[in-house]
């Protein structure tokens, strides 16, 4: 078991059902606007409801983070098989694989963006990836609970896989000649970010089928690479939504 904590990540775990939730933690005289909204859903579900001090959910979270008064006792977040998330590449689906990408809000942060985006999955790495912690869970407002999450042993070979069922793998890296914008995200897609670190390494970008760049136009030489994401899968939407005007 572990934990889910603020009021939108335990809501939405509420709703979404994935998640065995034991019991929900309530700090004592909490007023949070929505707070009726997570009770009768709690009480819908036959949740226990437990008050204590704000002090004990700090010692629960050790003060690491904004519990906003709530946190859920509920089982730990499942990863999604890969051959779950396959599908025919004519309902062009939009994948995100990540590289290097160790620091947990910035997970929780683009797992909030795909699943916005309507991204089909985040796919990790088991070895140079974070996993799903409780602060990526926090970090990505609820999405968890909705986006399926698939950690792979050798992310080379599911470039392989991927580009085996007519999906398209751009890398996205700085200095690259062709700029994002010129790319057609309009077919099946997989996105690949490296952290701002580290970047993709070079054995995954060999596998990519393009690389393309977001101009940086000032004195700084990276974007968060959560930041990164967003820009491009949204211009993927961009492209898809005028697409079928």
């Amino acid at each position: 078991m572990g934990y889910i904590y603020g009021l939108i990540p335990v809501l939405e775990a509420l709703r979404a059902k994935r998640r065995r939730i034991e019991e929900i933690i309530l700090a004592e005289g909490n007023r949070l606007s929505r707070l009726e909204e997570l009770l009768a859903l709690a009480r819908k579900s036959n949740i226990p409801l437990r008050y204590y001090k704000r002090q004990y959910l700090d010692n629960l979270t050790k003060s690491a983070a904004n519990h906003q008064g709530v946190i859920a006792i509920a089982s730990e977040a499942k990863y999604t098989n890969f051959e779950d998330i396959l599908v025919p590449a004519t309902e062009k689906p939009l994948y995100v694989l990540l590289d290097n990408v160790e620091d947990p809000h910035n997970l929780g942060a683009i797992i909030r963006s795909a699943e916005c985006a309507g991204a089909k999955a985040v796919i990790i790495p088991e070895h140079h990836s974070v996993g799903l912690t409780e602060t990526v869970s926090k970090s990505s407002a609820g999405a968890i609970e909705y986006l399926p999450v698939v950690q792979v042993t050798n992310l080379v070979q599911t470039i392989d896989e991927l580009k085996a069922n007519n999906v398209w793998v751009i890398g996205v890296e700085a200095a690259t000649k062709t700029n994002y914008t010129d790319w057609d995200f309009k077919v099946a897609t997989a996105i690949v970010l490296g952290s701002e670190g580290k970047g993709i390494r070079r054995l995954v970008k060999e596998h990519c089928d393009a690389l393309v760049s977001i101009p940086l136009l000032g004195k700084v030489t990276s974007l968060n690479v959560s930041v990164a994401t967003a820009i491009v899968l949204y211009e993927a939407v961009r492209q898809r939504t005028n697409s079928t005007v």
